[in-house]
């Protein structure tokens, strides 16, 4: 799902079949951003939560690659200094190749 056909809507639906419990926190952290970008006059977290939860979307629905997400996370918060910093690094390829799949730039 490239950002540029990723809207709330579409975000919303493949929430609701990949990760439904995922739902609340979608829905309250789009509430937070439509008021921040309401507030300040500006898209941009708008536009930051659609690019946050398309990459959501693309890591959940390779389960595979949500899979070793989640133990690089796990890894990240019980190893050593030496297993978080690998752990980070771990977690920062999958997120940079997220990135790159749906067309945003790598972080």
């Amino acid at each position: 799902m490239a950002t540029s056909s990723a809207t709330v809507a579409a975000l919303r639906q493949a929430i609701s079949q990949i990760t439904p419990a995922a739902l609340p926190a979608f829905t309250r952290e789009l509430g937070r951003a439509a008021d921040q970008s309401w507030q300040g006059s500006d898209l941009a977290p708008l536009q930051r939560f659609i690019a946050q939860w398309a990459v959501y979307v693309h890591i959940q629905r390779r389960p595979d690659l949500a899979a070793d997400l989640r133990r690089w996370e796990d890894t990240a918060e019980s190893g050593d200094a030496a297993q978080a910093r690998q752990a980070a690094s771990g977690v920062g390829r999958i997120l940079d190749d997220a990135h790159a799949a749906i067309g945003l730039p790598v972080r």
